[in-house]
């Protein structure tokens, strides 16, 4: 194994400790194993010597050495050194040095100690059963004598008493560990309450934590006042970090309290509407804005309401006092753009409003004005409709589309979310498509910040979904289809029955569209979002590709750089999720990978060794193969079934034969069942799949061993020698001129009706590969049979006029290869 220099240097210093240990030195080594653990704090060797030093002497372990060096001397690097040790991997202090570690900090107050104890005193709760249980003892003589002592000594030792009372493994009863969770949760509460807020956001943490674990046993310990200061904290002028925590309380309260909760929310944010006081204002805002998304209907109601929007309007009139309260109310219109009834009441009383506060707004209020407008206007008719607005929506996009793009520049990728939002909702429109796909620079700047962002998956996802916008195709639709879409959307009332598709949306503008995001460099962004394992983003990334792997052309392009790979990884995961995008997920992918393994050398995509492996890719192609269930509304679409065919067709083609082997094993069921599809394209395919197949054992042994199955196999080949595509039967005929070069094949052939005479046929077509295919088969089965088998076939052939047949071959045909085949087969013929 290589290590790093760094590696080295902590692996001598380790082996030095020890050594010095051993010697009776353990300050030294102490401070060996300081600089070693701050060089490399995961590498084996140097947990293995703690773990050495512990087991040696119990009574004198490090970790409690260190901490008796920061309490009683103050000893800062002491701490730290505790700090770290509790922090790294698989180095955990025995149960009694944990325990007399904790009552050593303890024993002293807050005051007297640095915030180091924070980390020390939580890291050892989260370690060691030991000090979960004596705190629980704590709790139980007194909670709020505890609480109060371990509150002032940090963020993290205050909420690690959480942990504590949800640990059901250090109390005596259910009815004990409750009754110090309920108490605890108070205290909370009441600590948000005490005049000035929670600066470090400690009580809130505690309160969110207990919620998210525990609210249906906790929800009747809000009231009113609890409620109050919890919705206070969602004032958008205070911290992410608190606001989170805030959300994440108020979304698990609402969950288990339903009906009562809702009503007490509702009551809340109406008194302070009446009060209309800024801080009210902003406050009521701010938390509808919060638990829009949560409780939707809810919301809504409370929104649309008379009261609601009467405190609203004197917002828009840009009065001085007014314009604090702005912030607030932009995020409130834009949490309600979720609600279409909400969005038509934005547009009608507020959308001068926002269009002045775009161009004369401050950066933050025109960015979320831009976003707003964005969202409403998406949602508006359809531009391709005369109604006389469309050429003002087009304008407006187009505004909303520069300032997007101004901001993206400026700001260079800060307060990314709500660039990215609004793009999202302005992208859905074909002109704006069209302006974002056009603008190379602006592309290629959307998927930097998405790469900078990779970890945000908020960002991610609204910035995937421009992609997913930018690069959409339309459905295909048979006219049966288009015809019903069209009736039922009359039945409806639609104000689109009558709408025709705008040709920005056609085929050839979106391959373009779609040439621009390949061009822009998309794939390394798709690689990076491959290591998330968020279904939501996998799905996008998989619509995504499945449109870029349209086009032939591009095709070559996506596998260099690492498509088959990344779509491999999508095509073959099993991860589930609620949503529609993400169960497309894998079939997505899967028709993908087929997309591109149709024009690609297989041996330019898979390496001899290494990942992934051809055999790899034939699972996720057979899957397509099984059709899913379907209704009269949708039909089934049998595009991925076809172009799945062509890419096992073309694997096939590996000059290897494990693959032809592996699909055989795998998928041979279905196929010799699509051999029979209504589908003329289909039967197609199959046909010519099965022709490849025919170059591995597995695949001849399916018609020529002789069994009654192999029979009537080779009848349904036999037969699709006479199919009306020329296609077709030159993948039958192809297939049977490699079968004839076996007897059991050829005795087969003479079994059936016709089976002779189909094959003589093909010596009469016009077509030369068709005639070339059936000379070989008659060559095959005159010269190649043996024994009675092949007498009978020569008999057969001449019964068959074959002697004519291709006599006249030979008389017509100029293809040399042709002319020697059938002088081979008309000279077995004649002897």
């Amino acid at each position: 194994m290589v290590h790093s220099t760094g590696e080295e240097r902590a692996v001598h210093l380790t082996r030095e400790a020890i050594e010095l240990v051993d010697a009776g030195h353990r300050e030294a080594a102490s401070r060996n194993l300081r600089e070693a653990l701050s060089l490399a704090p995961n590498n084996p060797a140097v947990k293995d010597a703690f773990l050495k030093i512990q087991q040696e002497e119990e009574s004198g372990h490090h970790l409690l050495d260190l901490c008796r060096r920061y309490t009683s001397r103050k000893d800062e690097s002491a701490g730290k050194d505790a700090a770290l040790y509790l922090r790294t991997d698989g180095l955990k202090p025995p149960e009694g040095v944990a325990l007399e570690c904790a009552k050593l900090l303890l024993a002293h107050k807050a005051s007297a100690l640095s915030s180091l104890q924070d980390d020390i005193i939580s890291g050892l709760v989260r370690q060691n059963a030991s000090v979960r249980q004596f705190f629980s003892d704590q709790l139980q003589i007194s909670v709020t004598t505890f609480f109060d002592e371990m509150y002032d000594r940090g963020d993290a030792t205050a909420v690690c008493l959480d942990t504590v009372v949800l640990d059901a493994s250090v109390w005596p009863s259910e009815a004990a560990r409750l009754h110090c969770e309920r108490e605890l949760f108070l205290l909370f509460i009441a600590k948000l309450m005490e005049s000035g807020h929670d600066l470090d956001g400690r009580s809130l943490k505690g309160i969110a934590r207990l919620l998210a674990v525990d609210a249906s046993k906790l929800q009747d310990q809000v009231d009113d006042e609890g409620l109050d200061v919890i919705l206070s904290s969602l004032d958008h002028r205070l911290p992410p970090e608190w606001r989170s925590q805030a959300t994440l309380a108020t979304v698990k309260y609402l969950e288990v309290s339903k009906e009562t909760g809702q009503n007490r929310f509702t009551k809340l944010i109406s008194a302070k509407l009446t009060k209309a006081r800024v801080n009210d204002l902003i406050i009521a805002f701010s938390a509808t804005a919060a638990v829009f998304p949560v409780i939707p209907e809810v919301a809504a109601t409370l929104f649309l309401s008379d009261g609601f929007m009467a405190s609203l309007m004197p917002v828009s009139t840009r009065d001085a006092k007014r314009r604090r309260v702005e912030v607030s109310m932009l995020e409130l219109l834009n949490a309600a753009c979720i609600n279409k009834a909400c969005r038509e009441a934005i547009s009608k009383n507020f959308s001068d409003w926002l269009s002045h506060t775009l161009t004369n707004g401050s950066d933050q209020t025109s960015e979320l004005a831009a976003v707003v407008l964005a969202k409403v206007r998406a949602s508006e008719k359809d531009e391709s409709q005369s109604n006389g607005q469309a050429q003002g929506d087009n304008d407006g996009a187009a505004e909303l589309v520069n300032r997007f793009k101004a901001l993206m520049s400026s700001r260079k990728g800060e307060n990314a979310q709500i660039i990215i939002e609004g793009l999202a909702y302005s992208s859905v429109k074909p002109t704006v498509k069209e302006k974002l796909a056009k603008d190379s620079a602006l592309l290629r700047d959307l998927i930097k910040i998405l790469h900078e962002n990779s970890g945000d998956s908020s960002v991610l996802y609204g910035g995937l979904m421009i992609i997913l916008n930018i690069t959409q195709f339309l459905p295909n639709m048979s006219e049966e289809q288009r015809k019903m879409s069209q009736l039922k959307s009359y039945a409806e009332a639609s104000p689109n029955a009558r709408a025709v598709p705008n040709s920005l949306e056609n085929d050839d503008h979106v391959m373009a569209r779609c040439n621009a995001v390949i061009e822009a460099g998309i794939m390394p962004l798709f690689i990076e979002c491959s290591k998330t394992n968020l279904p939501s983003i996998q799905g996008l990334v998989s619509k995504i590709m499945l449109s870029l792997s349209r086009n032939p052309k591009t095709r070559g392009t996506l596998a260099q750089q690492g498509g088959v790979k990344l779509l491999f990884n999508i095509g073959t995961s099993r991860q589930g999720s609620s949503g529609s995008i993400a169960n497309e997920a894998v079939p997505n992918a899967s028709h993908a990978l087929s997309r591109i393994l149709i024009s690609v050398n297989p041996s330019h995509v898979f390496p001899p060794s290494g990942f992934p492996q051809i055999t790899s890719a034939i699972r996720p192609l057979t899957a397509l193969l099984v059709a899913p269930e379907t209704s009269a509304d949708q039909p089934r679409d049998l595009l991925p079934m076809f172009e799945s065919l062509l890419a096992l067709t073309n694997l096939a083609s590996y000059p290897d034969e494990t693959a032809p082997d592996t699909i055989v094993r795998q998928a041979w069921p279905v196929i010799e069942d699509l051999l029979l599809s209504n589908s003329p394209l289909i039967q197609r395919a199959a046909c010519e799949l099965v022709c490849n197949l025919m170059t591995c054992e597995s695949g001849i042994v399916k018609f020529a061993d002789g069994t009654k199955r192999a029979g009537q196999r080779l009848h349904i080949l036999l037969a699709l020698t006479d199919a009306d595509d020329i296609a077709t039967r030159r993948a039958a005929g192809g297939a049977l001129a490699m079968l004839t070069e076996f007897d059991s094949v050829v005795a087969g052939v003479m079994e059936r009706p016709r089976g002779v005479s189909l094959l003589v046929r093909l010596c009469q077509e016009d077509d030369e590969g068709l005639l070339h295919r059936g000379v070989a088969c008659v060559r095959n089965m005159s010269c190649i049979a043996s024994g009675d088998i092949g007498r009978r076939a020569r008999e057969a052939l001449k019964k068959s006029g074959a002697v004519d047949v291709v006599t006249n071959v030979l008389r017509k045909s100029k293809n040399p290869a042709v002319l020697q085949t059938g002088v081979e087969a008309l000279k077995s013929l004649v002897e």
